[in-house]
């Protein structure tokens, strides 16, 4: 079975906490936090703490300190709970469909403890559209400034997502750029968890054969990045690479940022202007980052293994 990438790409290690972790850090919380972290609560509107908080600052995960929200994404939603439009990092937060309560919510958690976070809803506003509803009692805010959250220190890595046809070529080509620490095939973008090569290739989960790039900003820029990826593949072509087709082999970025989503936009934009592709129209999908899915070993370093190359 697959298992999922564990570094975040701003750098935070989303791995699980241990029970130990967990029980230590419930000691600590009052009733209402343990209810509402634990066991899925919701907090009565307009009674949270962290409501009418204007500074700037980053609310983190009361439980593991990982940072998920600023300041700069917050607003005033009317609903009565602490509300923001984009996380500071998408992987930051964990996405579970919610049929409690006889109604089909998104309900979001942490991405490291799994602590209950609220539910996210399509009515908020730009860039997202999207509107995160978080519990006062799920959340520590630390100002601007204050070193609060030292259990999620970030490495200074960072990640990208990249998808281009049969991952062993893809994977093997971003391993060969300065500055890039590894990269490693997966499944992104579907509906399944950890879900199998096999099941990949069928067509039914809706995953993409991705790339996981692990990178310095300091030697190789995301930009980089995105040049090398539309100069090592056909970006015209709709859920196919050369004889590989299907959805799987479908050409996206997987954006982890606004800032990353506007350079791809930017760098399309340009290639299209320029006539790339033939003047074909590029059909890559820039869409928010989802989960990846690290492949079986198998596909790990495939050409490394067993010698070729894929083409472009």
């Amino acid at each position: 079975m697959a298992r999922r990438s564990v570094l975040s790409p701003l750098g935070y290690d989303l791995s699980p906490i241990t029970e130990d972790q967990r029980e230590r850090a419930t000691r600590a919380m009052t009733p209402e936090q343990v209810r509402v972290t634990q066991n899925s609560g919701t907090e009565a509107p307009f009674c949270g703490g962290l409501l009418d908080q204007k500074r700037s600052g980053v609310y983190g995960c009361l439980v593991c300190g990982l940072p998920l929200f600023s300041d700069e994404s917050k607003f005033d939603s009317g609903t009565g709970w602490p509300s923001f439009h984009s996380p500071c990092d998408p992987s930051h937060v964990k996405r579970i469909s919610d049929g409690s309560h006889g109604m089909e919510r998104v309900e979001i958690q942490c991405a490291r403890c799994e602590a209950h976070l609220g539910h996210v809803f399509p009515d908020g506003p730009p860039p997202s559209g999207e509107r995160h509803c978080l519990n006062s009692a799920s959340l520590r805010f630390v100002p601007a400034g204050e070193d609060g959250l030292p259990s999620a220190a970030p490495t200074g890595f960072r990640r990208a997502f990249f998808a281009a046809g049969c991952f062993w070529g893809v994977e093997h080509r971003f391993q060969q750029i300065p500055g890039v620490l590894d990269a490693a095939s997966g499944y992104q973008g579907g509906m399944v968890e950890s879900p199998t090569y096999q099941q990949v290739g069928s067509g039914t989960t809706g995953h993409a054969e991705s790339v996981e790039v692990i990178y310095d900003p300091a030697r190789v820029t995301f930009r980089a990045l995105l040049d090398h990826f539309f100069d090592n593949h056909d970006a015209s072509e709709r859920d196919r690479q050369g004889p590989d087709s299907g959805t799987q082999y479908r050409s996206a970025v997987f954006y982890m940022s606004q800032d990353e989503r506007l350079e791809t936009l930017s760098k399309i934009a340009e290639l299209e202007d320029l006539g790339a592709f033939g003047g074909r129209p590029i059909v890559t999908q820039v869409v928010p980052a989802q989960s990846l899915w690290i492949a079986e070993e198998d596909h790990q370093n495939y050409h490394e293994k067993h010698g070729g190359t894929c083409g472009v």
